[in-house]
């Protein structure tokens, strides 16, 4: 049975910032430290740490709205990603919705938005 995952992240760029740190690939590479293709053409494929997550972009809204399909092996499920992203009194508070995503892949996913994804966008945005 497929699960969602919602969450709030504090990050300390402006809203701005972030959606390009989202969205442009050679800052993608630089927060990441792997090879990303990334464009805000909507129905464009997408490809994150070096191809270990891959999907397709499903809309956009400058510096406000992020929204994605990830792909999951065979899955026949949708399993979409958005991330709207707010003016904070400490930068940008993200808003990240993640829904249908395989109950075996679950826990991984989870960990892998607070850590490896948010954790180190997070981080990124520290070192300035």
């Amino acid at each position: 049975m497929p699960k969602d995952f919602k969450k709030y992240y504090q990050i300390a760029g402006t809203p701005e910032e972030v959606y390009l740190a989202l969205t442009n690939p050679f800052t993608i590479s630089l927060w990441t430290g792997e090879a990303a293709e990334m464009s805000t053409e909507p129905d464009s494929e997408f490809s994150l740490w070096d191809g270990s997550i891959v999907g397709k972009n499903l809309s956009f809204i400058q510096d406000k709205l992020i929204e994605q399909e990830w792909y999951f092996g065979d899955e026949p499920e949708q399993s979409i990603v958005t991330i709207k992203l707010h003016s904070h009194e400490k930068g940008c508070s993200a808003e990240l919705k993640h829904t249908n995503i395989p109950d075996e892949a679950f826990i991984d996913i989870c960990q892998g938005w607070n850590e490896s994804y948010f954790g180190s966008l997070i981080a990124f945005f520290e070192e300035d």
